[in-house]
């Protein structure tokens, strides 16, 4: 059994900046050399998410509106009365996506679905440089 950790690292847009990491991840996983095992995907904070989705454009507005709806920004949070930076929802959206999504590796491939992306979300209001923590374990 081998476990290897690798980071990715880049900017973001902030306010639901969402951006497709499955290359990256997959890059990482074949220089990793594991062949069977699970690949695990965690963003360290409280203001950005690990998902999966259908990644083209449409898909991405409504993921954006439907957060909106469900936890809109103009809402008054407790957070924002105590640190006065706004993000109240940011947080309360990460909390509800969660910030880390495991993957099945078989044959040295990400077990996805044919139109299913790994997606980072960055749910602050600013923008932000980012550390994603990529960890494979399994058989090489």
């Amino acid at each position: 059994m081998v476990v290897v950790t690798e980071y990715l690292e880049f900017d973001t847009r902030g306010n639901t900046d969402i951006i497709d990491l499955t290359a990256d991840v997959s890059s990482l996983v074949a220089s990793s050399g594991v062949m069977d095992g699970i690949v695990m995907v965690f963003v360290p904070g409280s203001t950005a998410a690990i998902s999966t989705i259908e990644y083209e454009s449409g898909l991405i507005s409504d993921l954006q509106e439907a957060l909106e709806r469900l936890v809109p920004q103009d809402f008054n949070y407790r957070h924002n009365e105590k640190w006065h930076d706004g993000n109240g929802h940011s947080h309360v959206r990460a909390s509800l996506l969660g910030q880390s999504e495991s993957f099945p590796l078989l044959g040295g491939s990400i077990q996805l679905g044919t139109w299913q992306q790994i997606i980072f979300i960055d749910l602050d209001n600013r923008p932000r440089s980012r550390k994603v923590l990529v960890q494979i374990y399994g058989e090489r």
